[in-house]
Formats: structure tokens, sequence, C-alpha cells
């Protein structure tokens, strides 16, 4: 819960959280952890990248971090629950185009 409210108070986000402490819903989408994946050279380098581009990672306390190694991924759902769109990161930087989010 302290995790939930701290990133909706960071990214001001007003639409309805899930919490899904025991990742069924995570895995149910295909979802899970990989250190290889998450540890891959051109990875860390393009992280190692930020602080010369004056990027910063998010605040988080360290109490906070739970799995590093937890794979993302983004997903549309309508009201009722429906998934209109599906994309399970194959990397940490993965991730799909807005126009592909927008027309879905």
């Amino acid at each position: 819960m302290a995790g939930a409210r701290l990133w909706l108070e960071q990214t001001g986000c007003t639409f309805d959280l899930l919490l899904d402490p025991q990742r069924k819903v995570y895995r149910s989408f295909g979802l899970g952890s990989s250190y290889s994946k998450v540890m891959r050279f051109n990875i860390l380098l393009q992280y190692s990248e930020y602080g010369a581009a004056d990027r910063d990672f998010p605040d988080i306390p360290s109490h906070l971090l739970e799995d590093i190694y937890q794979m993302g991924g983004n997903f549309l759902l309508d009201e009722g629950g429906k998934v209109l769109f599906s994309h399970p990161c194959k990397n940490p930087l993965d991730r799909p185009a807005l126009s592909d989010i927008l027309q879905a």
C-alpha cells in the first residue's frame, strides 16, 4: 500500500489502481521476473547514461523495493475488463509506441 500511495503521489495518476500482492493477475498476463533480461549489458549501459543526460530514476525508498527483476508490461482494458491491448515487455526498456496504444 505504501508503494502504491507513493507512486500515485509521484505520478498524479487518477486511474483506478489494482493491487495484486500475490501477483495472480500479473502472472495471468504472462509476466514474471528475469535476472538475465534486467541485467543485460545494453540495459545497464542505457541506465548508466541517465546521469549524463541529467535524467533521474524514480525516487523509491529501498524498503519499498521488492523484486527488482520484475518484468513489466502495458495493458489496456475496457470497463468490462476485456483486454484491448497487451504488450508484455521483453526487457525493462521495451515499451509500445503511444500510437499503438491509442489505436487500440
